[in-house]
């Protein structure tokens, strides 16, 4: 579904990210940690095209994203980055709306499917709110919300693209989205690639993990695989005490 291929970034003359190779099929949710600087959020800029890459191939479903033509893209490849800005005052809904644009799906689906996500992230009481009367927290859901409803137009399982979306999110809000993004990636066979600084977090809900340091893949695998006392260490320089609670397979970091 999606294969990164010798991928390398140059900015400024310093290295980025350096000999990237990663490849995985439809249907899972691969959280991108590792400390400040590592690299994350370049990897997922250079993968939705907002910087051009100095060297290697991204292709999705086994065309190069440069083939694809861009409205076709749009359907297949949605991107939530750290913030969105928007100062018009357009209430939430018509900013949801947006997500519609090229419209695919019919007048009826298309306000079936916002209503649905308005009502599955807890936004729906701000529908008729003014985007900027939001807070942090509300404007990155209504922000996803149009995210999801630009990918529910895809005619091939899409990639959704995600930078720290928990950062403004209270814990309800927190394990509310990252569950609807596991969900969609179970039952309706998203692929999602997000940054998460949580290790709970991504523990807990991501299927893979890619753990970066200084602009390289340091390890991929499972959470129970890669989250152990030495990959922490290393990787972070912390010390963590571990815990195997038995309801999950995934380690407890504390």
């Amino acid at each position: 579904m999606l294969k990164i291929s010798n991928l390398s970034l140059t900015i400024n003359q310093k290295t980025v990210l350096h000999d990237i190779n990663f490849n995985t099929s439809a249907g899972k949710f691969i959280a991108i940690i590792g400390p400040n600087g590592a690299g994350k959020s370049s990897l997922l800029k250079t993968i939705s095209q907002d910087i051009a890459f100095s060297h290697g191939e991204i292709q999705l479903h086994q065309r190069t994203l440069n083939q694809w033509p861009k409205q076709k893209l749009a359907t297949l490849l949605g991107v939530l980055p750290q913030e969105s800005s928007l100062s018009f005052p357009f209430k939430v809904y018509d900013v949801v709306s947006m997500g519609l644009y090229p419209l695919s799906h019919s007048h009826q689906k298309g306000l079936m499917i916002i209503e649905g996500l308005l009502h599955q992230l807890a936004i729906y009481h701000l529908k008729d709110r003014p985007y900027p009367s939001l807070s942090g927290g509300e404007k990155q859901r209504v922000h996803l919300a149009r995210v999801l409803t630009q990918l529910s137009q895809a005619h091939k399982p899409p990639l959704l693209l995600l930078d720290e979306p928990t950062s403004a999110l209270d814990l309800s809000q927190q394990h509310n989205v990252l569950g609807l993004i596991q969900s969609l990636t179970q039952h309706n066979q998203y692929t999602v690639m997000a940054v998460l600084h949580d290790l709970n977090l991504a523990s807990q809900y991501a299927d893979e993990l890619i753990i970066m340091k200084q602009g390289e893949i340091a390890q991929t695998g499972l959470p129970s695989q890669c989250l152990t006392h030495q990959t922490i260490n290393d990787i972070w320089g912390y010390n963590p005490s571990i815990l195997n609670v038995s309801h999950r397979s995934s380690p407890v970091i504390i």
